[in-house]
């Protein structure tokens, strides 16, 4: 199901809920992860702040996002149960269906 970003998502937000998102935001040259203006700017915010085409970032994100339908790539850790990951959010904040 295509799904869409919210106007009103952070980076922030969007990059913890959908670490496959993060090698979107690294192609396009952002260095958002980390950044302490992640957690204010918006999807539109960060495009007119890097220079960018926030349509083809706002795409490109979406794309991610449906590819890694919400779940989380990241392996688990050695303490981390299958049971963390029953609990995580289906939809990632900040997409609408």
């Amino acid at each position: 199901m295509k799904r869409k970003l919210n106007d009103d998502a952070t980076m922030d937000r969007i990059m913890r809920e959908t670490p496959a998102a993060i090698r979107v935001i690294l192609q396009h040259g952002m260095l958002c992860v980390g950044c302490p203006i992640a957690s204010f700017h918006t999807v539109s915010d960060a495009a007119r702040e890097h220079d960018l085409d926030e349509h083809q970032l706002r795409r490109d994100l979406e794309a991610a996002i449906d590819a890694g339908d919400g779940t989380s790539s990241l392996p688990r850790g050695p303490r981390q149960s299958r049971a963390v990951d029953a609990a995580r959010p289906r939809r990632p904040f900040g997409v609408r269906s």
